[in-house]
């Protein structure tokens, strides 16, 4: 009995490094896991003692490691090439267009039948239109290749909402659409002037280019600023709110005058100024939010 205990005794000895030794491996790969996040280091897992499911373990986390580095460095060389197809894109429709309206001008200044003009006259809004697409294209092309610094100031949000509001009235007009503006106290941020505009610019476009009924226009102050437009749309069903602020995300496939750009383009001012953006759509209504800093 003596023998048979003490074997015993052994075996639970050896069991309970065996575990010991375990639980130290374990704790090591979560260091190391731990550094390469917190240290963002692509060192492969390493282990001090020999252990053959152990060993297995840590060969399969490195080449998910591994495979996880590689799509990381494809996923930014393709970002970066296509940064650049939409800077030279944005370039090269820029020359041509310019040719366009020259010689559409020329043609003005000529005699021309009522028919013609109004036919010429119709070109003139097509290019019009199209030189508003490119600028976008630009636009959204020089934030992602410069990431402008932004000249951080003290702005009267309210304000400047007003202002840009006032002046869109005849584009607003022109397309019937009315907008309810809630006066508010002076509600001030630490943001770009000149981003700030573009936001507000950029939310006022499209809400003429989607909306179906009145805009209702808000100004409120909480953790932070928030600029909210609130729209009536038509087939909101088709709408992905998750993809609202994505790059060339229009819902309706079907439109052809809109490059999915104008939200993106302010997700990208607002998070440069330290802000967000966020959607909502409830009962037909799509609210746009962007939170800008106090």
């Amino acid at each position: 009995m003596t023998i048979v205990a003490g074997i015993l005794v052994i075996v639970i000895i050896l069991l309970a490094l065996y575990i010991a030794f375990l639980q130290r491996q374990l704790r090591s790969i979560n260091r190391q896991l731990s550094k390469r996040l917190t240290e963002h280091t692509r060192q492969p897992i390493r282990l001090e003692l020999l252990s053959r499911e152990l060993n297995t373990l840590a060969i399969h986390i490195n080449k998910c490691l591994k495979a996880e580095e590689a799509l990381r460095l494809k996923s930014i060389r393709e970002e970066k090439n296509f940064k650049e197809l939409i800077a030279n894109i944005s370039h090269d429709l820029r020359t041509p267009l310019t040719a366009i309206k020259g010689y559409q001008q020329l043609l003005e200044n000529s005699d021309l039948s009522a028919d013609q003009q109004k036919k010429l006259h119709i070109a003139q809004k097509h290019a019009d239109e199209l030189g508003r697409l490119i600028e976008h294209f630009f636009e959204y092309s020089y934030l992602l290749n410069t990431e402008p610094e932004p000249h951080i100031e003290r702005i009267n949000l309210t304000n400047l909402v007003a202002e840009c509001l006032a002046a869109s009235v005849p584009t607003l007009e022109q397309n019937n659409l009315a907008v309810q503006f809630e006066e508010t106290t002076p509600i001030f941020v630490l943001a770009d002037r000149e981003m700030v505009t573009r936001i507000i610019q950029n939310l006022i476009r499209n809400c003429v280019q989607h909306s179906i009924g009145d805009i209702e226009v808000r100004v409120l102050a909480a953790d932070k600023a928030v600029i909210s437009f609130r729209n009536l749309v038509n087939n909101a069903s088709v709408i992905d709110v998750k993809r609202l602020f994505d790059r060339f995300y229009t819902g309706d496939k079907a439109r052809s005058n809109s490059t999915g750009l104008g939200l993106s383009i302010v997700r990208l001012l607002a998070e440069q100024m330290g802000g967000s953006t966020g959607v909502s759509l409830q009962d037909g209504f799509l609210e746009i939010r962007v939170e800008l800093p106090l």
